[in-house]
């Protein structure tokens, strides 16, 4: 298992252009933020200044959109809380920064951060998805804010290219990002959401498995049990016998 160490980041972020023309960056206060975006723009606030993403690659959005609906299905099947994905704010503090993670999960019992406009306060799981102008924000910058702020769990999913790794990292008894798993891990386990484990080697392929056949496996379903929930859920009956 690799180490959390400031030799990572160096590792990840060499090579990297000094100029970021995925991204665009903006100066105001936070209320003028408020006012200026819309439903639909991708943006953070941090230090009074805007960040403005680009859209993802298609790369990034695989693996995103596998993980959202993976985590969402087992979050709704077992009544533990809600997932959500960019762009949807998290005012991590009160005068903190405003981020938009790609993926987040709030517990059931914190259900009363949430606002119609965001969340106000920490979610119990964030998962940031690489791209090639975010390495330093996310293994950094978010990194250190996500800590500070309590979000228990913090995966950190590269998807660029010839650099595939996942880092999980779980806030231990002194507050800490303490790195509990890899991607060189078979099983991935998770303590906010009880029962929930995952295959990082699912990340890798070009066409991550179907999300209810993952979930399936991780209740340990046979395979022939999970098609049939499949094409019950497709035909809104049970299959016929044969």
């Amino acid at each position: 298992m690799k180490a959390a160490t400031p030799d990572l980041l160096k590792e990840a972020t060499a090579s990297q252009p000094a100029s970021r023309p995925e991204e665009r960056r903006l100066r105001m206060s936070y209320e003028e933020f408020l006012a200026w975006s819309g439903e639909d723009t991708h943006a953070e606030w941090v230090d009074g200044e805007v960040i403005v993403h680009m859209p993802p690659r298609e790369e990034h959005q695989r693996i995103v959109r596998f993980l959202t609906h993976l985590l969402g299905l087992f979050a709704r099947l077992f009544e533990l809380g809600r997932v959500y994905f960019a762009p949807f704010e998290v005012r991590l503090t009160p005068e903190g920064p405003s981020r938009e993670p790609d993926i987040l999960f709030v517990a059931r019992e914190h259900l009363d951060r949430l606002t119609p406009d965001r969340l106000e306060g920490p979610a119990d799981l964030i998962v940031e998805v690489v791209s090639p102008d975010s390495v330093q924000r996310d293994r950094d910058q978010k990194f250190r804010e996500y800590e500070a702020a309590g979000v228990r769990e913090y995966w950190i999913v590269d998807s660029r290219p010839g650099r595939q790794r996942a880092d999980f990292y779980r806030l231990d008894e002194e507050g800490r990002y303490r790195l509990y798993a890899t991607e060189d891990d078979e099983r991935v386990a998770s303590e906010v959401l009880p029962g929930f484990w995952l295959r990082p080697a699912w990340l890798w392929e070009e066409e991550p498995p179907d999300p209810l056949m993952a979930l399936a496996e991780i209740r340990g379903l046979s395979p022939e049990a999970a098609e049939m929930l499949r094409q019950m859920l497709i035909t809104g009956r049970p299959p016929a016998e044969t």
